[in-house]
């Protein structure tokens, strides 16, 4: 009797959701191994600190509120008053930075290993979109606890689109909700946080992972072409139980890193207050922030400040269009300028961050 009444109801679902579809496929789903498979990984493990992150925010939002005569201290009371508040609040911070990590980790893989190749160009896109999102999250997330270092932090952030021509003054009152960074601005950025972002996220995300389960995992360029004698393993359960695996280490590292180095909360924002010396952002943004620390005061006839932030979002628009302009790889050879290029981008990002935070500059 037990069995039949679940046969009707697996009957009655796979009529509306097709779950026998869903399961087939993933029956057929292989993953190729090779010398360079390891890399799959990282992209199961950026979803998974993504779900942290949305799961210690909702927990965090029960409790938190977005004005500024209120949001310190509705942290302070997070940390301080609800029962392992400080925990979920240290968890949340941790698993962003780490989320940051791992994508970047994820992205210069996908690059070196040119897995943009057709017919993968548009999955390249939405993940560079995914990250670029990801950035939002980190850049708005920050001003939320509404403490010293992030409030002067986000007036030297924002202050940076007023130098892009033309369009700069009101980019600036859109991202500020005015000419200062106040209230007002906190509310908004708490607005992109909990809602913009999520929203479009949650759209890329989806386009992201329906393309990578039809289109398959990309094999190196050096490898394309052996793909019926390379050695496969099944998706499910055997590469997901190796995925789930690599969660649950991660899940052991965030509580340490949270138990061990408690996220601190600071001194509450006063807007009249000089700005502290030392202010910096998160190491993610290090490089932008060091390269505008020694940019000439103008280069030409252009302030200095301009043209590096022009620089960096030329850098933006060709990271997405890096598929239609390597045309090694839309001949299905090798790039090796496009190579080069991912190997000089890392050390550039990995010199400045270091020099930002080893080197005082002015």
């Amino acid at each position: 009797m037990e069995a039949k009444t679940r046969s009707k109801v697996l009957d009655w679902l796979d009529e509306r959701l097709q779950v026998q579809v869903a399961l087939s496929f993933l029956a057929k789903k292989v993953v190729p191994l090779h010398r360079h498979s390891i890399w799959y990984y990282f992209g199961g493990m950026a979803l998974f600190l993504f779900s942290v992150q949305v799961v210690t925010g909702i927990l965090l939002l029960l409790y938190y509120r977005p004005t500024a005569e209120a949001a310190f201290e509705s942290v302070q009371f997070i940390v301080t008053e609800v029962r392992f508040g400080w925990l979920i609040r240290s968890i949340h911070s941790w698993s962003a930075n780490l989320m940051v990590a791992v994508l970047f980790v994820h992205m210069l893989s996908v690059f070196l290993l040119k897995a943009y190749r057709k017919p993968r160009e548009l999955t390249w896109v939405t993940g560079v979109l995914l990250f670029f999102c990801v950035l939002g999250f980190g850049f708005s997330g920050y001003l939320l606890p509404w403490n010293t270092l992030a409030f002067f932090a986000t007036k030297v952030g924002t202050e940076l689109v007023n130098t892009v021509p033309v369009v700069g003054q009101p980019l600036l009152i859109f991202l500020r909700g005015g000419e200062d960074v106040t209230g007002a601005t906190l509310t908004r950025f708490f607005g992109f946080h909990v809602a913009v972002l999520p929203m479009l996220t949650a759209l890329v995300l989806a386009l992201h992972l329906l393309m990578v389960q039809f289109q398959g995992m990309s094999v190196p360029p050096s490898m394309q072409g052996q793909e019926d004698r390379m050695k496969k393993m099944p998706f499910f359960p055997n590469f997901l139980l190796r995925d789930a695996l690599g969660w649950l280490v991660a899940l052991g590292l965030l509580a340490a890193l949270a138990a061990v180095f408690p996220w601190e909360l600071g001194v509450k924002a006063d807007p009249f207050a000089p700005a502290p010396a030392g202010i910096k952002p998160e190491w993610y943004f290090m490089f932008m922030f060091q390269t505008l620390k020694l940019a000439p005061s103008h280069i030409l006839f252009l302030e200095g400040e301009m043209v590096v932030f022009l620089f960096f979002g030329l850098c933006g628009l060709g990271l997405i269009l890096v598929p239609f302009l390597d045309v090694w790889s839309r001949r299905g050879e090798r790039s090796p300028l496009f190579t080069a290029a991912g190997i000089l981008m890392i050390v550039y990002i990995a010199t400045m961050t270091a020099v930002g935070y080893l080197v005082k500059v002015g």
